[in-house]
């Protein structure tokens, strides 16, 4: 008997196994198209809550850094000398970096914008301003102000823009507490489209779940199957909105330029590196949608 005798029959071609749940489902194209519209939005969400928080630290810093004071004449002085003695007596205040009287021009100019551009009448009381600028390191008290107009017996009022800086910094809280609404809710409904998704995965893949339970199979092994595949597709939707949501933001910033349509926005061509982690977070949102659904489905089989 040769070795040729010995040798095994050629054995008929197997072909490779089918994975367990297939590659390309019937809706993983909706899907990826659903989540990448609602990562689009959860980027834009994030996106306003930085262009409102870094608008609302630039007015901030600029209100911060100036001060506005009214000055009433007394005696025989006219408005303008008692602005000068006033700016002469706010200039030696440790904090002011400078301190101008305005006159009757500059003073018509800040009414502009309310009462048109018109000549305003010359008899017009026009209150008598001064305009203080203040080191932004260090700015002066307005106790401070306060008492070095006093030892200057000028009679005055400061603004230093308290009012208005609290304001500012209200609505930016606002814009970004509702923008952080608005991403959960984003975050919620891709939640919940995953999580359909995965039931009506779990119902087409019937038969394989019953012969992988039969084949000793636990719940656990099952919902990582589907964690992973909806992980996938959550990362690859991600990355679709992503994309998609710094193009408008590259496009405003690049109108926004001192030579271009938009007035300067707080933003950078940098910024579009945050969106970065979308991917991940759309990929996290689908794997805990899809496994606490699957084993929630699986546990109530009898």
């Amino acid at each position: 008997m040769t070795d040729d005798d010995l040798a095994l029959p050629p054995q008929p071609y197997a072909p490779r196994p089918a994975p367990l749940l297939p590659r390309r489902g019937e809706g993983d194209r909706a899907l990826v198209f659903v989540v990448a519209v609602l990562a689009f939005l959860a980027c834009l969400c994030g996106v306003a809550a930085l262009y409102a928080g870094r608008a609302a630290s630039g007015w901030s810093a600029d209100l911060n850094a100036s001060a506005t004071v009214q000055v009433r004449p007394t005696g025989g002085e006219t408005a303008y000398e008692a602005a000068s003695r006033a700016a002469e007596a706010l200039a030696g205040v440790k904090g002011v970096t400078e301190a101008r009287a305005l006159d009757r021009a500059a003073a018509d100019a800040l009414l502009k914008p309310w009462l048109g551009d018109a000549p305003l009448p010359p008899d017009l009381p026009v209150p008598q301003l001064v305009a203080v600028d203040l080191d932004p390191a260090a700015p002066a008290a307005p106790a401070a102000l306060r008492s070095a107009l006093t030892q200057a017996k000028v009679d005055a009022t400061i603004e230093d823009h308290g009012r208005w800086l609290g304001e500012i910094r209200r609505s930016a809280l606002w814009l970004q507490g509702a923008a952080a609404f608005a991403f959960l809710l984003v975050a919620a409904a891709a939640a919940a489209v995953t999580a359909f998704a995965t039931r009506a995965g779990l119902s087409a893949r019937r038969d394989v779940v019953e012969v992988l339970h039969l084949s000793g199979a636990e719940d656990r092994f099952v919902a990582n199957l589907f964690m992973l595949r909806f992980a996938w597709l959550g990362a690859l939707a991600g990355a679709f909105g992503m994309v998609a949501a710094a193009v408008p933001l590259l496009l405003v910033k690049a109108l926004a330029s001192p030579g271009g349509i938009l007035p300067s926005a707080p933003l950078a061509f940098s910024d579009a590196l945050l969106l970065l982690p979308c991917p991940f977070i759309a990929a996290g949102v689908a794997a805990w949608a899809a496994r606490r659904t699957a084993l929630r489905l699986l546990r109530e089989e009898p």
